[in-house]
């Protein structure tokens, strides 16, 4: 595998103290390029997410045994819309590092392969017990959607009706998540009570997370303010990485995603292969500790 370039201002100083811990089982010189790859991946996710690709893919062939590193790139893959491979590489971060870390987003990616029944298991499972109350709220985020996809409308509404639900709230998955209870209301066909919702996510997205204010715009026929033209695409819209980054969760039709790639073709094969795949890398990675 060609190694992608690096810049000099990239050093292993700008990755997180206790990812750099983790990497201390590997040589310096290997450390240190699995370390500055891996600073590369976070820096391109949003703007280039091919090429924060491979850096991680890079850095996961240098150090496949570390739950940090398959980690990193699981959530590289996530962003550049390969789902099958996301899926693997997330799967065997967490048989190595444990915990229910990034289950939203592999629920999500279950939804991106046309499999919504297993994003709403995951949503249920004894996992999804342990997750923190943000996580919580984006994992009921991407079950909601999964219900969509089902064409259970209702039901996919009635389940963003949690006590978080609260117009003056404001914590930092509010917008997300009165924009997602706005959008199932639209799937529903309430439209005047999705206008109020899309108004709230308005009122509460500091950061232009959603795309609210378009929403409110196609609801009303009112057209945009020229400010607003260059709009973040909401929470139905675009994949998203868990909680240390920025977790959105994919609309049933990830084509439309922005940055998103089309999982048509996709099918439950493509996450077994992936995992295959992850077995043979770890032992063909064995001579990795010897290397090192």
């Amino acid at each position: 595998m060609p190694e992608p370039a690096l810049s000099e201002e990239i050093t292993a100083a700008g990755l997180d103290a206790e990812v750099r811990r983790d990497l201390r089982g590997l040589q310096r010189d290997t450390a240190d390029s699995v370390a500055r790859h891996l600073v590369a991946a976070g820096r391109l996710v949003d703007e280039d997410p091919e090429l924060a690709l491979e850096h991680a893919r890079f850095a996961r062939a240098r150090a496949s045994r570390i739950a940090v590193v398959r980690e990193a790139a699981g959530i590289a893959a996530y962003h550049a819309g390969e789902w099958a491979e996301a899926l693997g590489e997330l799967r065997a971060a967490r048989r190595m590092g444990g915990g229910p870390g990034h289950l939203a987003v592999m629920a999500d990616i279950e939804r991106a392969l046309g499999r919504p029944e297993r994003a709403l298991e995951l949503s249920r499972g004894p996992e999804a017990r342990e997750l923190g109350r943000a996580e919580s709220i984006e994992l009921a985020i991407v079950a909601a959607g999964a219900r969509r996809d089902l064409g259970e409308l209702d039901a996919a509404v009635v389940s963003l009706q949690i006590a978080e639900l609260e117009p003056g709230r404001r914590e930092p998955w509010s917008a997300r998540l009165f924009y997602a209870y706005a959008d199932n209301l639209v799937a529903a066909g309430r439209e005047s009570e999705a206008l109020q919702w899309f108004l709230h996510a308005a009122d509460a997205d500091d950061d232009g997370e959603t795309d609210a204010a378009r929403r409110i715009a196609e609801l009303t026929g009112e057209e945009l303010p020229d400010e607003e033209d260059d709009f973040a695409f909401g929470l139905e819209d675009v994949p998203v990485t868990g909680p240390e980054h920025d977790r959105v969760a994919a609309d049933a039709d990830p084509a439309a995603a922005d940055g998103a790639v089309s999982t048509g073709d996709a099918d439950e094969s493509d996450a077994d292969e992936s995992d295959a795949d992850e077995s043979d890398a770890d032992e063909g990675d064995a001579d990795e500790g010897d290397a090192d």
